[in-house]
């Protein structure tokens, strides 16, 4: 076979290479607006419970821990060794935007809410103005029935007057060791 073919395509090749560089030299964008163009794809990244201001509005001392729980939903942190103590943590990461981040915490005597305290909560609203500003459009109204609220207002001994669970069986388990011979 002839060293001809190989010759031709090395020279069609390094006059692709060429016509290529030659190219780039063409385009009439600054190299800082060429990079500021293509920007990678950042995962929006949300994190714990949000809290609206309407939520915050509806605790009361003397709730009982569920019904907190039915208020605000099952919090982030609840430690074993702060067993009197719910956190609640929101956080929310958007390529472009300043990244939010917001705290509540609830404190209980036994099982009844003392007190909160925490970061000033937006409104639902609020809120849904604030995640795309492309998309403002009208926010539906968020009001519940007063038949809807009434079945949450029950008193705080008559959530803890709950009959016992009846005790889980036993259960024998293997030995996690094999017997020593």
């Amino acid at each position: 076979m002839s060293r001809f073919p190989l010759r031709r395509t090395r020279f069609a090749l390094l006059a692709c290479a060429c016509a290529a560089l030659a190219a780039c030299g063409s385009f009439d964008i600054a190299p800082g607006r060429l990079l500021t163009a293509v920007t990678p794809y950042r995962v929006e990244v949300v994190q714990g419970n949000f809290v609206s201001k309407e939520q915050v509005e509806a605790l009361k001392p003397g709730m009982s821990r569920q019904q907190v729980k039915e208020t605000l939903g099952t919090p982030l942190l609840a430690s074993v060794f702060h067993s009197e103590r719910w956190d609640y943590v929101f956080t929310l990461k958007r390529q472009g935007v300043d990244p939010q981040s917001r705290k509540l915490t609830v404190y209980f005597k036994g099982n009844v809410m003392d007190r909160f305290e925490g970061d000033e909560m937006p409104s639902e609203a609020e809120f849904v103005a604030t995640l795309d500003k492309r998309k403002a459009g009208k926010v539906p109204v968020l009001e519940a029935s007063e038949e809807k609220l009434g079945k949450f207002t029950a008193t705080p001994a008559a959530a803890d007057a709950t009959p016992a669970a009846a005790a889980p069986p036993a259960v024998n388990y293997p030995p996690l060791e094999p017997p020593a011979r």
